[in-house]
């Protein structure tokens, strides 16, 4: 079955489907795992060859696995990007990604509503390299299109931001980013490619964190680069040397994968790609499972009196459903958040829970809760929680797939404080 051939076959049908590169010696129905860290050639100007990337041979596997390449392959058939590069966790997507583009001098637009982590990428990790990033409000197209400068090496956002639950609007950004030539880079974690096509919205390179719905219920770390071939590389300052060095893949995924990805040593391990290559084929059907679950649990909070708002971006209430609908076919994802009073009700409230676990994550298959201010946020001092706009009395829910009813139940006892 050619790639070409999987497009026309439904979501679940393409993943199931996808065969190995190479025909298994045993006839295998599942990628075997290859646990080995080195291959063997039948010469030496075969290994030569290998190492010169004259041929696509494994030659280690900090450098590239058979069993890594057929996760690839899935996420590729999956998304329809032209390139995919696997590494050990969706921080290393990020971060690898923005080794590959950005410079001393440069600068990264974006919005302070980003993941923790993300932010602290940004603001303090890279600004001791001389990167510079400007926030921005996505809201405002005329302050994106202002940021953005001949210095701009990328415009980065969340698909929906955690835990804000805003939406930047896209197609609107893409226009702006396509005319002053510099990529869009998003982080679509939030929902999966089963649920949203980021390359028919103009996103130019796609980071996944895999943990999450790829990985079939938390079973290992991971994350993913996407590149879907439609940013011109020559108009990068860093990267504008190295699109005439391949022809077979993009400037930005050559510098990835002949440089970055080998020098930093992200790499994923063999192990996780096959749980995660696992997970793949369930991941439509826990996507829809978890994702109508939340808008149900959404609508139900929505009710409760005790609950001050609820972030979902299908619900009446939030100020992005408009570009929700558009950009979403069915539900935008399994996470909600909602806020009660007071910082001492959050509390009270995770403290009574009997089937919601209080854990960090999202898309495990157990529904999981934390507070984001006292956990994620923890370590950054008030002024920095006010830039980045955490609420001391907000919650996170990421949806499971256990039977809803029973989730309303945990959720109204829990309530009853």
């Amino acid at each position: 079955m050619e790639l070409e051939d999987c497009q026309s076959e439904k979501f679940a049908t393409r993943i199931i489907g996808a065969k190995f590169k190479k025909e298994d010696a045993h006839g295998a129905i599942s990628m075997p795992i290859y646990r080995n860290a080195a291959f063997e050639y039948p010469s030496s100007e075969a290994i030569a060859n290998a190492f010169q990337n004259k041929t696509d041979s494994h030659t280690y596997s900090r450098i590239s696995n058979p069993t890594v390449e057929n996760l690839e392959l899935r996420m590729k058939i999956a998304s329809g990007a032209e390139s995919v590069m696997a590494v050990s966790s969706g921080m290393a997507s990020i971060s690898n990604t923005f080794m590959a583009l950005a410079y001393a001098g440069s600068n990264i637009v974006t919005s302070p509503h980003l993941f923790g982590n993300t932010f602290s990428l940004f603001q303090f990790t890279l600004a001791e390299f001389g990167v510079e990033v400007r926030f921005v409000n996505t809201d405002n197209l005329s302050e994106i299109e202002a940021a953005i400068d001949e210095n701009t090496c990328a415009f980065f956002c969340e698909l929906i931001t955690n835990p804000h639950m805003e939406i930047a609007d896209l197609p609107k950004i893409a226009a702006i980013t396509k005319a002053k030539g510099v990529p869009l880079i998003v982080d679509t974690t939030i929902v999966p490619w089963c649920g949203f096509s980021a390359k028919k919205h103009g996103v130019d390179i796609e980071i996944v964190s895999t943990t999450k719905y790829i990985s079939g219920g938390a079973t290992s770390v991971g994350g993913a680069i996407l590149d879907y071939g439609t940013f011109d590389w020559s108009k990068s300052k860093k990267l504008a040397k190295a699109v005439s060095n391949n022809t077979s893949m993009s400037a930005f995924m050559y510098k990835i994968k002949r440089e970055i990805a080998r020098n930093i040593g992200a790499c994923m391990d063999s192990e996780t790609a096959s749980l995660q290559a696992l997970g793949m084929e369930s991941l439509e059907l826990r996507f829809e499972r978890m994702s109508q679950s939340a808008y149900y649990l959404a609508l139900y909070l929505s009710e409760n009196s005790k609950v001050k708002r609820v972030g979902y971006t299908k619900l009446e209430s939030s100020p992005y459903k408009k570009i929700s609908d558009q950009l979403f076919p069915s539900n935008p994802g399994a996470m909600l958040t909602f806020n009660l009073a007071t910082k001492q009700d959050c509390y009270r409230f995770m403290d009574r829970l009997k089937v919601i676990h209080r854990a960090t994550n999202l898309f495990d298959n157990k529904t999981l809760i934390i507070h984001p201010e006292s956990t994620i946020y923890g370590t950054f001092t008030p002024e920095m929680k006010q830039v980045m706009g955490i609420e001391d009395n907000l919650l996170r829910l990421s949806v499971g797939i256990e039977d809803v009813e029973d989730l309303k139940k945990d959720i109204l006892q829990a309530l009853a404080f």
